[in-house]
């Protein structure tokens, strides 16, 4: 497949770093530190420990191939990643739907359109009258290969998570490579023209945003209203809703704050900043991860990081008891605190 890469960099396994390797970051991360670990923090307050509350969406990564090299990734995404989900691992997802109650598909990578099943995928979840979220770069959007995907998206009402570091150019290319931007601002003209974003169309919209750097992101509420205002008067541009998300340190942002000797005053930044009231609403208590090869974890970053699900629980798709999981121990490391800082961080923005 042709993508048109425009990376920052190339990927850490393309490397052959040593942070390409999960269980190096797990150690750089809980090796001893003057922070405490995660499960330390929880229990000094008097809090339980994390326990799932319930099983209402199922995140499918699909992949790791992408069209960006983003210098922040936490997957280690790029054009040179060749982890995809194939069709049988697909369809066992797919008997898991149709066995359970479960609401939710968030279908993600990599760029999980370029996995060449993405819209079969979409098909049958919609099929089952499951809600689909497709966790978009944007930029996909713009490739010659997926002509028609617009179209295709809104036909099946699918809601569209769009990542936009900034609504500034200089900041956004900065992390994601020259000219994203651009092709960034297409892609939104594209889906606004197909009625996505705009008022009374059913096509949701959501844009989601990370700081560049190593600080924590602004109260949502008001950075909603400042990229409302900028993308309207610039480029006439609407969306639904904005969500902010923390970089958490692991993959090419863990190896940037090392490389620039900012991975310890990073991490004392999030371990003081960690609040309580984030802890209820944090987005593995609700969801179950699926790996492109069919195992299971408590979110995205802990399938970076290798951590399986608790095996008390089943740890493969051809396990699943949505029952037990939804009822399992939560797997918690150091960069837990990064959806923890602040007002907390999850796949739908800040919690607290």
């Amino acid at each position: 497949m042709a993508l048109a890469p425009y990376p920052t960099l190339s990927s850490l396994q393309s490397r052959r770093s040593p942070l390409s390797r999960p269980e190096v970051q797990v150690h750089h991360l809980e090796k001893e530190a003057p922070w405490p670990a995660f499960h330390e923090r929880m229990s000094s307050l008097d809090l339980p420990p994390l326990t799932a509350a319930g099983l209402s969406v199922l995140q499918i990564n699909v992949g790791r191939l992408c069209n960006q090299t983003c210098a922040h990734c936490h997957v280690d995404a790029g054009p040179d990643r060749r982890e995809i989900m194939s069709r049988p691992t697909m369809e066992e997802c797919l008997r898991i739907l149709e066995e359970s109650d479960i609401p939710t598909v968030d279908i993600t990578g990599g760029a999980p359109e370029l996995n060449p099943n993405f819209r079969w995928l979409v098909e049958r979840c919609r099929e089952l009258q499951r809600h689909v979220m497709d966790r978009c770069n944007l930029t996909v959007l713009t490739l010659p290969s997926q002509d028609g995907l617009v179209d295709f998206l809104a036909r099946h009402q699918v809601e569209i998570v769009a990542s936009l570091p900034c609504y500034q150019e200089e900041t956004t290319d900065r992390q994601r490579g020259k000219g994203v931007f651009s092709r960034s601002i297409a892609a939104l003209r594209l889906l606004n023209e197909r009625g996505y974003g705009r008022p009374d169309s059913g096509l949701i919209l959501n844009l989601v945003t990370n700081p560049v750097g190593t600080s924590l992101p602004p109260p949502q509420e008001a950075l909603e209203r400042t990229v409302r205002r900028e993308l309207a008067q610039r480029f006439d541009i609407t969306f639904n809703h904005l969500f902010t998300i923390t970089n958490v340190p692991i993959g090419r942002f863990l190896e940037d704050l090392m490389d620039s000797g900012n991975y310890d005053s990073y991490m004392e930044r999030l371990v003081q900043a960690f609040n309580p009231a984030t802890v209820n609403g944090l987005m593995c208590r609700t969801m179950v991860s699926v790996s492109w090869d069919g195992r299971l974890f408590d979110c995205d970053f802990n399938q970076m990081l290798n951590l399986e699900i608790d095996p008390s629980a089943p740890t493969r798709l051809a396990g699943f008891d949505a029952d037990v999981l939804a009822r399992r121990r939560i797997i918690t490391g150091r960069h837990c605190y990064g959806c923890t800082a602040g007002s907390g961080s999850s796949c739908g923005g800040s919690l607290a």
